[in-house]
Parts: structure tokens; sequence; C-alpha cells
């Protein structure tokens, strides 16, 4: 093998070993959080995987969920954690999630949260999606942008605020708890 040949081959190996130790640091933040809820005769085993970790200056990260009830909307993003409420102890879910990074963004102008919802998700277009679906369990990966500046005085870590990233029903059901799952965040 020529020198040159063998130096090439050496670098895109080294480069190709690089962007793994990258992918695999960048995953090795990840949590996934788990319940299972029973709706009528259908159980839903719900399942959300998303960062545990942030930069303090804010990133995009990604967010995907299984499982979900198709057929009722939920709202991605980063919330606070309510008083009462343990993120391990699906018992305690009784309050919904807010504030929440973006808030309702139903125009899509923060890219702080995303709806997912397989109805009506062409009303917002710019921040809406439908469920990848089969046989009514939705299915979603979304792109957020979370900050530790929830709202004005309102920032994770900082005075006891607890922040997670969040599903939670969106405004046709607010008040239902099924879809509530939250992965703790840190912010660095």
């Amino acid at each position: 093998m020529r020198p040159s040949a063998l130096l090439a081959r050496t670098s895109v190996v080294a480069v190709t070993t690089a962007a793994l130790t990258v992918g695999l640091a960048a995953s090795a933040s990840a949590a996934t959080v788990g319940r299972s809820v029973t709706v009528g005769s259908t159980t839903y085993h719900l399942s959300l995987t998303a960062p545990a970790t942030a930069a303090a200056s804010g990133e995009n990260v990604t967010v995907t969920g299984s499982g979900y009830n198709a057929d009722k909307g939920i709202y991605v993003s980063l919330c606070v954690i309510p008083d009462g409420v343990d993120p391990n102890d699906p018992a305690t879910f009784t309050t919904k999630a807010t504030p929440c990074l973006g808030g309702q963004d139903e125009a899509g102008t923060t890219g702080a949260s995303h709806w997912i919802n397989s109805d009506f998700y062409w009303m917002s277009p710019d921040n809406s999606s439908p469920y990848d679906e089969a046989d009514g369990v939705g299915n979603f990966s979304v792109r957020i942008h979370v900050s530790p500046n929830i709202a004005s005085g309102i920032t994770c870590g900082q005075s006891g605020v607890r922040c997670a990233i969040v599903t939670r029903a969106d405004h046709f059901d607010t008040n239902n708890r099924d879809a509530d799952l939250y992965v703790p965040v840190t912010f660095q």
C-alpha cells in the first residue's frame, strides 16, 4: 500500500472513531422514562427519551416518544416540574407541568415546544406534526430548543426550580394527566 493511501485510510478511521465517540458522548446524557396507562380496555406503554443535560446557553435537542394514545394530542416542551410531582412516580402526576418554555407556541415562533396531534396538526404547520401511527398507538421524534430561562424570574436550577422535558395533554384536554412523562434536565 502506498504511504499516502495508508495515511488517508488512517485519517478516515481516526475521523470515524472521533465521530463515533462524539455520538456516544451525546447519547450517554440521554434518559428514557416510561409508564403504562389504561384508557378503557387499551393499555398504552409510554416511553420518552430526551437529554438529561443541556448547555446553559441553550441548545436544540431531539426528543422521541412511543406508545402514546394517537387519539390524544400532546405538547413536548421543557417545563417546570410542579411542586409535589416526583418525576419517577406517576401517582404524583396530578398537576399540569407549567410554566413551559415557549408556552403553547402554536405559531411555532420559538421552537421551544412542539404539538403532536394526528387530527389537527395542520392548524399549526410551523410547530406541529402528526404521530407516526400504527394501530392507534402514536410515536414521534421532534426537535425542540431548550434553555434554562423558562420565564421572567424562573430559571431552571435556581431558587429550587426543577425542570424536565415533558409530554402533556394538549389544549383540547389540558386537565388530562394520562400523557404526562418527565425527563429531568440539568443545565451545565
